[in-house]
């Protein structure tokens, strides 16, 4: 496994729906180098998030591999799930949604170092939670106010302490910023790449904001429909996408230059749904470069030099 912390391998989600079965992952695989940090973008309702939950076993995985430190983890019984839980924690999406209104920033900080018994002295405890607090940017002032006394980017950071609290390798950052104004998600983005610097941390960080990808990541999956279709090197994958709706993805990104002239690629139609998507290449029903093979023939992932990989026909050989 070499430096790999992470090995996903056929990872699928499925749920039954109404109308049949709902592919929200569909034979997803990467790996993840220790302490780098991979960027998975994609539209709304691409599967991100259920990516990285299914990793977690927050969900269950239908089918597949999550190979963690050398070790199968979806093997594992339910307590011994429990202990591999300290290395492998999540940051959310909505820091309002995901921290208790009942609770204090105190209590909530304190609640997985006194669960998983990481300290036993009330006072180390205490002491722990204002180091927690520090390494965060929270002021000691506020150990206990409550969620709803706190702004936005406040909240997020109490949600980045409570995830560092048990001291993991492995964060999965779940468009930790896009509930946050802009010049907040400054702050947050240098807080986390700050953090992983000093602790060594592995992020995987899921976001459709393709700028704070970039800024953050070293490798980059883009996902449609619950399919990788290209991954990389981030600065590879920037200069030169090369999946069509790679591209169609990049053309959107703004410039800062008022005399930019935009070369944006507008996508034909809707998103398939992912309860019933199109045979051969789930893109086809969107792709100006469409031919008959990619509507019955799902292309397989190809390595175009340096681990830039991409799943389309129009790179067969």
């Amino acid at each position: 496994m070499g430096n790999n912390i992470l090995e996903v391998k056929n990872l699928k989600k499925y749920f039954k729906t109404k109308k049949g079965m709902l592919h929200a992952v569909d034979d997803v695989s990467f790996t993840l180098e220790r302490c780098k940090t991979l960027g998975i973008v994609g539209e709304s309702g691409c599967g991100k998030t259920t990516t990285g939950r299914a990793i977690l076993r927050l969900i269950e995985p239908t089918a597949g591999k999550v190979i963690f430190d050398g070790q199968n983890i979806l093997k594992l019984s339910k307590s011994d799930m429990r202990k591999k839980r300290k290395d492998m924690q999540i940051i959310f999406q909505d820091p309002y949604s995901s921290l208790d209104p009942r609770k204090s920033i105190n209590q909530i900080i304190r609640e997985p170092v006194v669960l998983n018994k990481l300290i036993n002295d009330k006072n180390e405890i205490n002491k722990r939670i204002l180091e927690l607090m520090d390494m965060v940017g929270l002021a000691e002032r506020l150990v206990n106010s409550y969620p709803h006394e706190l702004d936005g980017g406040r909240r997020q950071r109490v949600g980045i302490g409570r995830a560092l609290a048990l001291n993991p390798k492995f964060v999965v950052c779940d468009e930790p910023v896009s509930a946050l104004d802009v010049s907040i998600q400054a702050q947050i983005i240098n807080l986390l790449m700050d953090l992983q610097e000093e602790f060594d941390l592995t992020y995987l960080f899921i976001s459709h904001d393709l700028s704070v990808v970039e800024h953050i990541s070293d490798t980059i999956g883009v996902m449609y429909l619950g399919s990788l279709v290209e991954t990389g090197d981030k600065v590879q994958v920037f200069k030169d996408p090369l999946h069509p709706y790679t591209q169609a993805l990049f053309s959107a990104i703004p410039v800062p230059d008022p005399g930019h002239k935009m070369n944006r690629i507008i996508l034909e139609g809707s998103i398939p749904s992912p309860a019933n998507p199109p045979s051969g290449c789930k893109f086809h029903t969107r792709c100006r470069y469409v031919f008959d093979r990619c509507k019955v023939e799902d292309p397989a992932p190809k390595d175009m030099g340096n681990g830039h990989v991409v799943c389309c026909h129009l790179y067969d050989k």
